[in-house]
This record gives C-alpha cells, sequence and structure tokens, in this order.
C-alpha cells in the first residue's frame, strides 16, 4: 500500500533536484517522500507506473514536487543512459542527488539460484548503478557539487548461509562507494553507502516472523523500517555531512556490528 508524505515541507533540500531509482515501494518510496518532504524536487525511477504516480500524487498533495519515470534497470546500458537523460530533462538540465537503490533479492542457495536471476541481479545491483554514475556524475563534478548514495546491505559484509550472490553485489557496490568517492570527491561529489540491516517491506511483510526472530538478539531488537533508512540517506545528502566521502553508514539496529553473547 503506498504511504502518503505526513511531513510538512522544509528547508534544507530546497532547490535540488533528485533520483531515486526502485522508488515504487519500501526503502525508495520511504527516501522520495524524506527528500520531497525537505524540499528537493525528486524523480521517482521504477518499472510499476501505477505505483509510481499514486506516489507522486501523494508527495505534491504535501506540497512538495515530483516526477514519475518508468525505467527497467535490467535492461539494456544504452536504455539506462536514456533515462538518465530523461531525468535530466524533467529536473530542469541537472541531478543534483542521485540514490541508487533499486536492487532485486533472490533469497536461494547457491546451487539454486538459476541463470536468468543471476543475470538479473547483476545487472540490477551492479551494472545499473555503475551506468548511472558514469552518465550523471560527470556533470556533477563539472558543476563542482553533488551527492550519491548507494543502498547497500548489512550482508556485504557478513558470511550468510544464503544469498551469496545478493551479498557479493552488494560488497561490490560498497567498493565502487570507496572508489567513486576517490574519483569523484575531488570535484565537490560526495559518494557514500547506507547500508540497511533487516528491514520489513511490503515485499517481505509474509516473513515477518522470520525478520522479528532475526532481529530479536541485535541491540535494536526490532526489524528496520524503510523510514529509518531514508533518515540515514537524508543525512548523508545534506550539507551536515558535508566532509563525508566514501562511508558505509550502517542502519542495521546493530546486527552487522554484534553478536548475541
Amino acid at each position: 500500500m503506498t504511504s502518503t508524505p505526513t511531513q510538512q515541507i522544509r528547508a534544507r533540500l530546497t532547490g535540488r533536484t533528485a533520483l531515486v531509482t526502485g522508488a515504487t515501494s519500501g526503502i525508495g518510496e520511504a527516501i522520495a517522500n524524506a527528500l520531497a518532504a525537505e524540499g528537493a524536487h525528486v524523480v521517482v525511477g521504477g518499472r510499476d507506473r501505477p505505483r509510481g504516480d499514486a506516489i507522486v500524487a501523494a508527495i505534491r498533495s504535501s506540497g512538495g514536487r515530483a516526477d514519475f519515470i518508468a525505467v527497467d534497470l535490467g535492461g539494456s546500458s544504452d536504455d539506462i543512459r536514456g533515462f538518465a537523460t530523461d531525468v535530466t530533462r524533467a529536473l530542469g538540465g541537472r541531478i543534483d542527488i542521485l540514490i541508487n537503490n533499486a536492487g532485486i533479492y533472490p533469497a536461494t542457495a547457491t546451487a539454486d539460484l538459476d541463470d536468468t536471476d543471476l543475470e538479473a541481479m547483476l545487472a540490477v545491483n551492479v551494472r545499473a548503478p555503475h551506468v548511472l554514475v558514469g552518465q550523471i556524475a560527470p556533470a556533477m563534478a563539472g558543476r563542482g557539487s553533488g551527492c550519491i548514495v548507494n543502498v547497500g546491505s548489512w550482508m556485504a559484509r557478513v558470511g550468510n548461509p544464503f544469498a551469496a550472490m545478493y551479498s557479493a553485489t552488494k560488497a561490490a557496490e560498497e567498493q565502487l562507494t570507496r572508489s567513486w568517492a576517490a574519483e569523484f570527491g575531488p570535484r565537490g561529489v560526495r559518494v557514500n553507502t547506507v547500508a540497511p540491516g533487516v528491514t520489513l517491506t511490503p515485499g517481505n511483510e509474509a516473513a515477518r516472523p522470520v525478520l522479528d526472530s532475526m532481529t530479536a538478539s541485535t541491540p535494536a531488537g526490532v526489524v528496520i523500517r524503510p523510514s529509518d533508512i531514508a533518515s540515514g540517506v537524508l543525512f548523508l545528502v545534506s550539507d551536515d555531512a558535508t566532509m563525508i566521502h566514501g562511508v558505509i553508514l550502517d542502519v542495521d539496529g546493530g546486527i552487522s556490528a554484534t553478536r548475541p553473547a
């Protein structure tokens, strides 16, 4: 179910523009709402037009600015570059903030991951962010300002007996964050990662008992909410984080840093 933003428009991102991929549900939707509530003009990127249109309508009804542009990030690299061009045009010629949130998560054992799912996961989780950054970051660097946040996962640095390739794609995103910070940071573009923990979204509500069990022994003791991740992203793209480059910000309730006694 689409959430409706309830916050009044504030001012931290007024005058800035943002692209959020995978923004038609869950974490991406929460990020789009949070950025718009701070005054950014947001493009909601995703495959589901009815959901995207509903999110845009909710943002606009709260006084924010948003547009939906459809994209299949598993498509060709040229299609993704065309999407970036369309987004730039919709945002008045510049993208100030890029949130690489879209990702797919086949939760299978290694032997059970079929080739189609493997190729799709590599395309969406690794190739698409790389193509988007290659298309968008140079213009940011030319202006001397911009923020990129990749949405990773607590699983990138912890060995788990499931979803090995998903974890590997998120580890790749973390290394891309560090490398992009080194590449673009000297020209005014800050690149960071927010790494969610076990997060409850509309897509995994049926597994709530499993998620509760996974988080019961963490310091937080509860599952993460999409709004928690959005708060971390909002901090990293704000002027409060001016000196933060190349970090992995764990918003995970402590699951990656601690173990039960």
